[in-house]
């Protein structure tokens, strides 16, 4: 199809707090997995989280690990894992469209489109999610977000190449728990609503959950064409969880199903990066809806005759999508215009079996398969005014895909003294994937050309190794080094593109780390520098001519690269009703060895930096709490921001730069009881900056006419927002 689907990765790569304030979870229901579940926390001890499959409190585990709770997702108005990415060092996730989410750490692990396998994992409470499209869904009654940069592969049941990120959603116990929060802002007129109940159906043995939550807005951009608002989004979910505890085992099971209803690639016809604009000039609204479901089951059962624990987990996932319209010109110009839709389903099996073989050693060892299967279909039409006429041109397009992942993997954990621990893995991959797909160009009376394409097929086999070495100085400082190599598979173009298939990335990643925590709770610290070695890199995508005729993207493996630097956050109370905390990232990507993409484009590239990818970025917040008696005021205020970064481009002389920004947000709380109002403000000074660009040189190379394209990032947003728990 004649699509410059030129997705973007728009790096917003800044720190949150190291996590032991503000830590609010809730109590360790009965019978929990380790490693899969809440755990009970002090109120000025650390987050206890499960990056590692089994509880422990983040200064203890060896790693670049950033916990967000839910409390201060709700406290700063993060209402998705993309909106939460500001809180996390190296995380970088971006988004053009409702349905389409772009992510990295550390630079490695991007996906610039959904038809590439994601590098960074997502996995929701431990379940692998195939889609980063997720990271822009609504976040219901969750716990945390814990975020693992590094390849994770030896403790997860899918491989990660740049990182992990868990989403942890509150577990059912024996205790009734009922949230509920609304809020309205201006002056897009965004309004969100979310509730969940917690309640024992049968104490000790039954319980259930229910969550679900609605959002719209207008958004801030304006269609000038159909004097329609250009990026309105309009969300509906629901999850429920049932946790049945008979005895020692644990079973889980959990569904969900989101709505969305909104628009991709809203950009912005535009002069040049100093020409902020929020006017749309398509034909069409590029409505779009989507609808992910999906069911769960994970069994955990004790094997007292073996020290360890089984667990067994099962899940299928579908994301159906619709492309009402989508105007792929990307002007007032009427020369393209696309329908389709595609569905993705997925089922997962996996299998972990958790053992301690002494005081000193332990295992974790599991098995897991994954089915990905795709279909999507397009209808592109050259000259849509033409469409009555019996020379109307439209392309046909089917494409399919079958994936087959085998993968087995472990760790063993060895702890000779209370100072030291070693911990070893390895992964083994074998995928096996292959693509089917049609095209038939209708050339009005002169008939149709074209017809069924051969199959293409990708094979790969990997081993991934991972090494840490643990040191605990005192009960309030640790370091640690590790040393892994993370892999991505392969995958496939468009049936329209020249170049049917690319390899899949690997990275070996090095880390030196350090974490300390004051013994009062009063102040903590983490730090980890970092280098990256990273080949084959899937990085850069480019247009070329496609079968039958127009344009397509391709993806392709741009060449290798290397990144390194330096991760800083932490906390400090001065006084007990003052924090504060923040952090900064400091970063070097960049492109060694251009010579793939050139030798499949036969381009060059104008700058050895990755697509949006800042140097630095940084992020600083603080709350101070009133003590009203029983009831607290509480006054906030954030600030995070990002150094200079290259747009998208494919300019082989001149590299498109934009500008570094600082956002600047506040909040004022009043909580009486289990009541809670606030009024809030985001983007306080109303900071034009842009999320994603694309300069024109890709226009210009489609035969379209000439101007760069962008997204600006959101304007000043403020309103009220009221929650209830208890």
């Amino acid at each position: 199809m004649l699509s410059l689907r030129y997705a973007i990765l728009a790096g917003t790569a800044a720190v949150s707090a190291l996590g032991p304030v503000q830590a609010h979870g809730q109590t360790q229901a009965a019978g929990t997995a380790a490693g899969e579940g809440s755990a009970e926390i002090a109120a000025d001890a650390s987050i206890v989280v499960t990056a590692r499959k089994r509880a422990e409190t983040i200064k203890d585990v060896p790693a670049a690990v950033t916990a967000i709770t839910g409390d201060v997702l709700a406290e700063r108005g993060l209402n998705s894992v993309r909106e939460a990415a500001v809180l996390s060092p190296g995380l970088n996730i971006n988004s053009d469209g409702a349905g389409r989410a772009f992510v990295a750490i550390r630079g490695v692990g991007v996906t610039l489109v959904q038809s590439v396998q994601p590098g960074v994992g997502l996995f929701v409470d431990g379940i692998y999610r195939p889609n980063t499209a997720y990271l822009n869904n609504p976040l219901v009654d969750v716990e945390r977000i814990e975020v693992l940069r590094g390849p994770q592969g030896t403790l997860y049941g899918k491989n990660t190449l740049g990182g992990a990120i868990n989403v942890i959603t509150r577990q059912p116990g024996n205790d009734l728990s009922v949230r509920a929060s609304a809020s309205y802002a201006g002056p897009d007129n965004q309004f969100i609503a979310a509730g969940s109940v917690s309640s024992p159906l049968l104490r000790d043995l039954l319980s259930v959950r229910i969550a679900a939550s609605h959002q719209q807005q207008d958004g801030f951009a304006r269609n000038t064409l159909l004097k329609k608002d250009g990026n309105p989004l309009n969300s509906d979910s629901v999850n429920a969880t049932l946790r049945f505890t008979p005895g020692v085992a644990e079973l889980t099971v959990n569904g969900y199903y989101d709505w969305i209803d909104s628009v991709n690639i809203p950009y912005s016809r535009v002069s040049g990066p100093q020409a902020h604009s929020r006017d749309l000039t398509f034909n069409t609204l590029n409505q779009v809806k989507y609808k992910y479901r999906g069911v769960n089951a994970r069994l955990a059962v004790p094997i007292d005759a073996l020290s360890s624990r089984l667990t067994l987990i099962g899940a299928w996932d579908a994301r159906s999508a619709t492309n009402v319209e989508s105007d792929v010109d990307f002007g007032p110009g009427d020369f393209a215009r696309a329908k389709g839709g595609d569905e993705l389903r997925t089922k997962t099996v996996e299998m972990r079996l958790d053992s301690d073989i002494s005081s000193t050693l332990s295992t974790l060892v599991g098995v897991f398969y994954s089915r990905e299967e795709a279909d999507g279909v397009d209808a592109t039409t050259l000259f849509p005014a033409f469409t009555r006429l019996p020379f109307a041109v439209v392309r046909n397009t089917i494409n399919s895909t079958r994936a087959d992942t085998y993968a087995a993997f472990g760790t063993v954990f060895w702890k000779p003294n209370s100072d030291w621990e070693v911990a070893l893995g390895l992964r083994y991959d074998h995928e096996n994937r292959v693509a089917n797909g049609s095209i038939i160009t209708v050339l009005g009376p002169l008939g149709s050309t074209g017809g069924a394409l051969p199959a293409a097929r990708i094979k790969s086999d990997e081993w991934q190794p991972k090494l840490t070495v643990k040191r605990n100085w005192s009960s309030s400082l640790m370091t640690y080094a590790s040393v892994a190599r993370g892999y991505r598979g392969g995958g496939f173009n468009a049936p329209t593109a020249p170049t049917r298939t690319y390899r899949g990335d690997s990275a070996w990643t090095y880390e030196l780390g350090a974490k300390y925590a004051a013994a009062d709770g009063s102040s903590g610290m983490s730090g980890a520098v970092f280098y990256n070695d990273y080949k084959d890199y899937i990085g850069l995508n480019s247009i070329a001519p496609a079968a039958g005729g127009g344009l397509v993207t391709v993806d392709l493996n741009t060449g290798n690269v290397e990144s390194y630097g330096i991760e800083l956050e932490g906390f400090v109370r001065p006084v007990p009703a003052w924090s504060i905390r923040g952090g900064l990232t400091l970063m070097h990507a960049r492109l060694t060895d251009t010579s793939a993409y050139t030798q499949t484009t036969g381009r060059r590239l104008a700058s050895d930096r990755l697509t949006f990818q800042p140097d630095w970025s940084a992020n600083l917040a603080t709350d101070y709490t009133i003590d009203l008696g029983k009831d607290q005021f509480v006054l906030g205020a954030n600030l995070t921001g990002k150094g200079k970064r290259l747009a998208a481009t494919l300019n082989q002389t001149t590299p498109t730069t934009l500008d570094g920004y600082w956002l600047v947000g506040a909040s004022a709380t009043y909580r009486a009881g289990p009541i809670e109002v606030s009024a809030f403000a985001s983007n306080l000074f109303n900071k034009g900056y842009w999320e994603s660009y694309i300069e024109r040189t890709t226009l210009q190379l489609a035969g379209l006419p000439a101007s760069d394209l962008g997204i600006m990032g959101d304007a000043r947003r403020y309103g009220i927002r009221i929650g209830m728990k208890f």
